[in-house]
């Protein structure tokens, strides 16, 4: 793959050559800054840590930093390549520490093959390391390598390409084996291969409750049997009794194959001697020792594994080694042990039997993933793994007796991991826990499709909303069927199939809008469209609140919501509220999608109902009102627009903390905003909520700080509307309705007096 090729050298080459840097954590940017980090302030931590070696962990990056160290003996398929070589690999090892589990790393290539050198230089270095992972190093030293440190250092230690295969492969054979009806310890199991991570694969089956005598293992030299004399000590514990000569031979009647060898080196043929429902690992890479399709065609009933991310069922490292250092430092292990790895099996077999977030779907491009043959491990980009392996991870080493800083607040713990990634989503773990406490009834009025569909699933399933699928309930049901979805008690309601609901609705909608050009005839036959039969189904109580716009565009959305519903009163505007989750939290942007050039007045409103809406979520709104000026600065008529709203703010709602007109920088830099206007309302504590002079700059700046900025966009939130009424954006993700619909369930319920009153049926 030249092109290929050529792409990688250009991706490590651009910019700043290679895949790592590294960042200061702490504030540079004044003298005094620099005083405290090095001289004369560096010293302070320094005599602390001779006094106590133990505040090392305390007042350095330690207790957070891991060596990725190698000699370059046994590169990936490469072989020995030497240390230099090896350093991409390296590099890229830290890379994915870092990305998956906010481990910061040191890539360390040491240029010595000697095994009492090696392990003498990691010694000397290893004061500087949280933790080790070795790497790439070639079989039989890398077991003596591991021992020695291991036995010799009181950190975690671990040689990846030993136990991260193995830890993975273990998972996945847990969940195959319950797939195919057989248990462990009966299963014939063949391992083709008997380097590192074959080595450790099988000896963690044994582990798990296979037995030697059901093992047959092959090296390059063939069947490893009792009667050869060129076995060494980790061999020779594998070694065969049975009258085994070749590989074809080892296949017959065989439960489970598992190749950690070259590829094609097993035929469709090998497959169909195997027992019934066989499973294979095959784990050679880039080209596995059976093709997929291969495999697929000589045995319907076959569950593969490979190492390829282009198929099921990828047994990739990056599943088990970032999760598994990330527990074992957190609880300052002195070792990773044999219950720990058994943990992190346990907890990735489990995970991948739990429902799959909606975001993972997203990004295999698939729509419903679920346990089974093609779904036996979890997915790389899972987000769960963190919070799920780490914590697995971190009790064992508690449980047995190698954890220096045990853990008590398990539930702290776990939002500490997500917070790690940006994933603690503190904002939608409130409302999501308030809209649970009291769901609601929510019409989805575009039920034919498969989004909602699957989004309605969702919110029923975690007890967020009680939906209701408006459309053809023909369609919607062949929807459910086709997709297995679990929506079989969930109403379905066709508008054209409820005569007498349809004639009730059109008589109150002619009530609503005979002054306004509709006749009973136009209103009879508007009725039918699931807009507006949505909006009055919530209108006249029958819903608490309706969620559509999925396939159509806002302005058609919204107008049916309007006519039917309308706004809180008669003067009152409505305006959308966009939720830009951050990394340092959330932050609300209004207007975004509805009014063009607000005036003063529509602004005060705008802000007062943005602000209402920041508090539905328990945070104490901070708005500024955004301008290109600076308090005064310019007396143009966009300034002054904003100028004046503030004015009025200030005067009728002297608690709320509200200023401007004011720039987005100075908004967001309270030094600077200090320096420079201590007078500001903002000046302590910065802002949350922007309030935009029109409607180019509000859905610009959301937008490009979505797209740009990384930053998840939750909206647009609809304010003013007199009852619960949210539109989404065309062509939202499973994702951002769910996240919709559990703003809606808190918008109804903050619409009712007594939250604790039990919502009507939905036929009441």
């Amino acid at each position: 793959m030249p092109d290929f090729n050529q792409e990688a050298l250009d991706y490590h080459e651009a910019g700043r050559p290679g895949k790592i840097e590294v960042i200061p954590s702490k504030p540079y940017s004044t003298q005094r800054d620099l005083a405290l980090a090095y001289s004369p302030g560096v010293a302070a931590p320094c005599l602390e840590i001779e006094k106590n070696p133990d505040d090392i962990y305390k007042y350095t990056a330690k207790g957070n930093l891991v060596a990725v160290i190698s000699n370059g003996t046994a590169v990936l398929g490469l072989g020995n390549i030497g240390p230099m070589a090896s350093k991409p690999v390296m590099e890229g090892k830290g890379l994915l520490f870092k990305i998956f589990a906010d481990i910061d790393v040191f890539d360390i290539e040491i240029d010595q093959t000697n095994v009492d050198d090696f392990v003498k230089t990691v010694k000397a270095i290893s004061p500087t390391f949280g933790g080790i992972n070795l790497e790439d190093i070639k079989a039989p030293e890398c077991f003596e390598i591991e021992k020695r440190l291991k036995a010799e250092l009181k950190i975690p230690i671990m040689h990846d390409d030993q136990h991260g295969t193995a830890i993975i492969s273990g998972a996945a054979l847990i969940n195959a084996l319950e797939i195919a009806g057989k248990k462990i310890e009966d299963v014939k199991i063949v391992v083709n291969g008997a380097g590192a991570s074959a080595i450790s694969c099988t000896t963690l089956f044994v582990s798990l409750g296979a037995k030697l005598e059901n093992i047959v293992m092959l090296d390059s030299h063939g069947v490893i049997r009792t009667d050869r004399d060129n076995l060494d000590i980790h061999k020779i514990r594998f070694a065969t009794k049975r009258n085994i000569n070749t590989l074809e031979e080892a296949m017959v009647g065989a439960d489970v194959f598992v190749g950690l060898s070259k590829g094609n080196i097993l035929k469709g043929e090998d497959l169909k001697t195997m027992a019934a429902d066989p499973i294979v690992f095959a784990m050679a890479n880039p080209d596995p020792e059976i093709k997929y399709e291969d495999a697929l065609a000589a045995r319907a009933d076959v569950i593969m594994a490979t190492g390829r991310s282009d198929y099921p069922n990828q047994v990739n490292n990056v599943i088990g080694f970032p999760f598994i250092f990330r527990g074992a430092l957190d609880v300052r292990a002195t070792q990773i042990n044999e219950a720990m790895k058994l943990a992190a099996v346990y907890a990735i077999a489990q995970l991948a039997k739990e429902p799959v977030p909606e975001i993972v779907n997203l990004a295999y491009n698939k729509r419903n993933i679920s346990f089974g043959k093609e779904y036996i491990i979890p997915k790389p980009l899972d987000p769960r793994l963190i919070h799920t392996i780490s914590p697995a991870v971190a009790k064992a080493a508690i449980d047995s007796g190698v954890a220096l800083k045990p853990i008590t607040n398990w539930t702290a713990y776990e939002s500490e991991l997500k917070k790690r990634l940006g994933l603690d989503n503190k904002l939608i773990r409130v409302i999501t826990s308030k809209a649970k406490q009291n769901p609601k009834r929510i019409v989805f009025a575009e039920a034919d499709t498969y989004k909602i569909l699957k989004a309605a699933q969702i919110v029923s399933e975690e007890g967020i909303a009680k939906p209701i699928l408006l459309g053809n309930k023909t369609k919607i049901e062949a929807l459910i069927k086709e997709h297995n979805l679990r929506l079989n008690d969930i109403a379905i309601i066709d508008p054209r199939e409820e005569a007498d609901m349809l004639h009730d609705f059109a008589e109150k909608f002619f009530e609503k809008r005979k002054r306004r050009g509709f006749t009973l005839y136009e209103s009879r036959k508007i009725m039918q469209e699931r807009n507006y039969y949505g909006a009055m189904m919530v209108e006249t109580g029958q819903a608490d609140a309706m969620i559509s716009g999925l396939t159509r565009n806002y302005t058609e959305t919204i107008k049916p919501a309007l006519r039917v519903i309308g706004t809180k009163s008669a003067t009152s505007k409505v305006a959308g509220m966009y939720i830009m989750i951050t990394k340092d939290g959330p932050v609300f942007f209004a207007d975004t999608t509805i009014n063009i050039n607000p005036t003063v007045e529509e602004l005060v409103e705008i802000t007062l109902l943005t602000a209402d809406a920041v508090r539905q979520f328990n945070i104490v709104p901070r708005i500024g009102l955004l301008s290109y000026s600076n308090f005064g600065s310019s007396n143009t008529e966009s300034a002054i627009k904003m100028r004046k709203a503030v004015e009025i703010l200030h005067a009728k709602y002297p608690d709320l903390i509200v200023d401007g007109e004011i720039q987005a920088n100075f908004a967001f830099n309270q030094h600077l905003l200090k320096d420079n206007f201590p007078f500001s309302d903002l000046a302590e504590g910065g802002v949350n909520t922007l309030i935009f002079p029109n409607l180019d700059s509000g859905n610009i700046a959301y937008k490009l700080l979505q797209t740009v900025g990384a930053a998840e966009a939750i909206g647009p939130v609809l304010l003013g509307m007199k009852k619960p009424v949210h539109i989404l954006q065309l062509g939202s993700s499973v994702r951002e309705i769910v996240n919709m619909v559990t703003i809606a369930v808190v918008d109804a319920q903050s619409r009712v007096p007594n939250n604790d009153v039990k919502p009507e049926s939905v036929n009441a």
